[in-house]
């Protein structure tokens, strides 16, 4: 169904969804015991609401496809990441509240280190602090080019923003990040004729980028992915009826709310911050987007017990969500990022919904096995998830006669 279409079904009333995202959620077992990180950790919480409601593994984008954080978040709210479409520069912007005009086209980037060769053997520069970001930054916007305004604005740890505006400018590029260690930074690569005069600008601006930073030990290159104009997209109450919050720290999750009419609320980088600030606000919205990061950094630092423990952080945290009496919570991640890969993958990612109005399936325990025998199915599309939980939230009417 078109989003249109859910347009003409809405109504209100005065119930109150939660989705609860675990950053990177979905694993893969590991070899002495076979489980994945989420069985292996303690959940009390999480199984009795699995227990409670109906489950399954839903797929961001389509079988086989390894999604971004962005389209798999689209996804999850309810909107199909091939037809609507940003790169990670706007979602960045838009995140730290950088006003981006008609004229611009922002790339996200990261410091990163190269060896003597150039070859990348850190996409991250080690995540260097958010201070030395700063300071680099500084560096950074020194560069001049000619006929462009260059902003950079630090973001957060290796993370920035580069915003290039003038005329003439075109989102159409290739990333230069080659998205793994051992190999060259890819030369920027315009998709099409009318980009190619970015591409020579972005070539410019990485080249005297690498020769400011010539003398830092580990942030001495910069990679930069996800060249975008900003998109104007119909927003969650004009679609679903839906007055919606996120709480989300990190710039990227906050900006892609932010594209779709949710207010980006201010919060912490630590869930029982970001719960608190569920709570005060808990009067004010309809709908809560509530992000946990941390599940990811474990995944993609191969780290499968720091992956656990951050799953057992946000089980904690679950009853105090519970105590507000949500009418629906959805949990789930928006992707799977097994330790074992070190990445984000293309393997379908555990959910469940718990409403007065679901029904309630056989699972007992919150995990990929368990989930696959769930009601919502083994690969439910990630896009049906909230129109799912509207329903459940009694905030659809009846489709035709």
């Amino acid at each position: 169904m078109q989003l249109s279409q859910y347009r003409e079904l809405r109504r209100q009333e005065d119930t109150k969804i939660v989705l609860l995202v675990m950053d990177g959620l979905g694993g893969l077992p590991r070899d002495e015991d076979g489980l994945t990180e989420l069985e292996a950790a303690h959940t009390p919480n999480l199984d009795r609401l699995a227990a409670e409601g109906i489950c399954g593994l839903h797929e961001p984008v389509g079988p086989g496809v390894t999604p971004g954080s962005g389209p798999s978040h689209l996804a999850l709210f309810g909107y199909d990441p091939i037809e609507y479409q940003v790169g990670r520069g706007a979602l960045s912007a838009v995140g730290i509240g950088f006003d981006l005009s008609p004229k611009d086209v922002a790339a996200r980037g990261n410091f990163a280190t190269v060896d003597a060769d150039g070859r990348v053997t850190d996409r991250r520069a080690g995540r260097i602090s958010t201070e030395l970001n700063r300071e680099l930054v500084a560096k950074l916007r020194e560069i001049e080019l000619s006929g462009v305004e260059v902003l950079v604005e630090t973001v957060a740890e290796h993370r920035f923003l580069l915003v290039l505006r003038g005329e003439g400018l075109s989102q159409e590029l290739d990333d230069t990040d080659p998205q793994q260690v051992g190999e060259f930074p890819v030369e920027p690569h315009a998709t099409d004729q009318a980009a190619e005069k970015t591409a020579r600008l972005v070539g410019q601006f990485v080249a005297q980028a690498r020769e400011v930073l010539s003398d830092q030990p580990a942030a001495n290159m910069v990679l930069l992915r996800g060249f975008a104009r900003r998109p104007e997209w119909p927003s969650m109450e004009e679609v679903f009826g839906l007055r919606a919050a996120a709480i989300a720290a990190y710039p990227m999750y906050r900006g892609l709310a932010r594209l779709l009419g949710m207010d980006a609320l201010e919060a912490e980088d630590a869930l029982p911050a970001e719960v608190e600030v569920l709570e005060r606000h808990w009067a004010d919205y309809d709908f809560f987007y509530v992000h946990a990061k941390h599940t990811d950094s474990g995944g993609e630092d191969g780290d499968f017990e720091g992956k656990v423990a951050e799953i057992e952080h946000v089980d904690a945290v679950v009853p105090r969500i519970m105590r507000l009496e949500p009418d629906v919570i959805i949990v789930t991640g928006d992707h799977s990022t097994p330790s074992v890969l070190r990445s984000h993958s293309w393997h379908p990612v555990p959910v469940l919904i718990r409403s007065r109005y679901c029904r309630r399936d056989p699972v007992e325990r919150f995990g990929e096995r368990a989930c696959m025998a769930g009601g919502l199915g083994p690969r439910i599309p990630a896009t049906s998830l909230v129109p799912i939980a509207v329903a459940n939230a009694l905030r659809l009417d009846k489709y035709g006669a």
